[in-house]
């Protein structure tokens, strides 16, 4: 098992409080946008988390996360109407 490299940890907390700060500013937007900022939220936490772990690109995990949740908050939105 790999340990998390300590000069990896503040970019995980600066991805980590770039996705608070983004989704805490939801208020006008469309259950659409919601849906899809909550998915790339998600998915670039878990995608960071993930890559940190396995000793990866924590920011190329988090893009790409990102991109994959937004993609999936889309699916449930069109899925729920």
């Amino acid at each position: 098992m790999k340990t998390v490299n300590t000069l990896e940890l503040p970019k995980i907390l600066a991805a980590l409080g770039i996705v608070m700060l983004v989704t805490t500013s939801c208020s006008n937007m469309t259950n659409q946008q919601q849906r899809m900022l909550s998915g790339a939220a998600i998915g670039s936490g878990v995608g960071a988390v993930g890559t940190a772990m396995t000793g990866g690109c924590v920011s190329c995990g988090a893009a790409i996360g990102a991109g994959a949740g937004a993609v999936g908050g889309y699916i449930v939105d069109q899925q729920s109407k």
